[in-house]
């Protein structure tokens, strides 16, 4: 069986860890948000990209989810003690990354050609696809401030400012990177990793065809939602200031359209009539991934689910 995975942030890239245990690389592609990658100090930053990355090469920081393994910060020090921005800390290890991917930007390689040889570099034998290789930024509409750039909400304002919206600048103009559709067409279902519906899964979405090539498969969303709160992330808080009640209800209705069906969490088990009167389909079980084992047990979950759906 072939899998499509998208996924952005934390959560997103512990079920595709997940996947990857189980799925042949050949029979899994993870197909990565790219709306928050933006510039800071002259580098080129892709924040999801690199989180899922690190994660299936087992790189990634096991306390925050993202960032290097036994990362250090000396330069950051630095240009903290010189005065320049550094409220988007990039660790010693990490820096190396940034660097080379600026460096090879600017020669004209795409960010699906680095990513590549990047994952190669480190082991990583599933393929990792950025969404588009063109420019597509998640714009954030606020209250009082009007538009923030997802990295200035996000990390420089810590999601204090209260949202009323989103946009994603230049996705009318964003092609799928090489290979998104080919593995969208050849694959036999579509799995939405526990990402934030608002601005990891729906910037992959608005991409030219993204979205068309996905109804046409299978869709199984995994809720990021469990007992009304975001384990990690301003999901929640979001749905709140956009005046909707966070629930994995919420997670289903959003993506109604073209999900067939919606894994949640069992403590979320009394909404489960409520989602199967929308016409989809449930599975109900525990979605909360401690370790690599927890990962494990839910990507086998899906995929059972998957194949009951089958």
């Amino acid at each position: 069986m072939k899998i499509i995975a998208l996924a952005g942030g934390v959560g997103g890239a512990k079920l595709a860890h997940g996947l990857a245990q189980i799925i042949l690389p050949e029979n899994l592609t993870i197909i990565v948000n790219t709306g928050d990658d933006f510039e800071h100090l002259g580098l080129s930053i892709s924040p999801d990209l690199d989180t899922v990355c690190y994660t299936l090469a087992g790189l990634e920081n096991p306390l925050t989810g993202w960032g290097r393994l036994d990362e250090s910060w000396q330069v950051f020090d630095n240009v903290a003690m010189l005065g320049g921005p550094d409220w988007f800390r990039l660790g010693d290890r990490d820096l190396g990354t940034h660097l080379e991917r600026t460096r090879r930007l600017r020669n004209g390689d795409s960010l699906s050609q680095i990513t590549n040889d990047f994952c190669k570099a480190w082991g990583v034998g599933h393929s990792i696809l950025p969404m588009t290789d063109d420019s597509l930024h998640t714009i954030v509409n606020t209250e009082g401030q009007g538009e923030l750039s997802f990295q200035e909400y996000f990390v420089h304002q810590g999601c204090e400012p209260t949202v009323t919206g989103f946009r994603f600048e230049g996705a009318e103009n964003a092609l799928p990177a090489p290979g998104v559709i080919e593995a969208i067409a050849n694959a036999d279902a579509v799995v939405f990793c526990p990402s934030n519906p608002w601005v990891s899964i729906d910037p992959i979405l608005a991409v030219a065809g993204i979205k068309s090539a996905c109804k046409s498969k299978p869709i199984i969303a995994v809720s990021p939602i469990i007992g009304g709160k975001a384990l990690k992330g301003p999901a929640a808080k979001m749905y709140l200031e956009l005046g909707i009640q966070p629930s994995v209800l919420a997670i289903a209705e959003h993506y109604q359209e073209i999900l067939s069906g919606l894994v949640f969490d069992q403590i979320d088990a009394e909404t489960e009539p409520a989602i199967k009167a929308l016409g989809l389909k449930t599975f109900v079980t525990d979605t909360i991934m401690q370790d690599a084992k927890g990962r494990y047990r839910l990507a086998k979950d899906v995929l059972d689910f998957v194949n009951i759906i089958f």
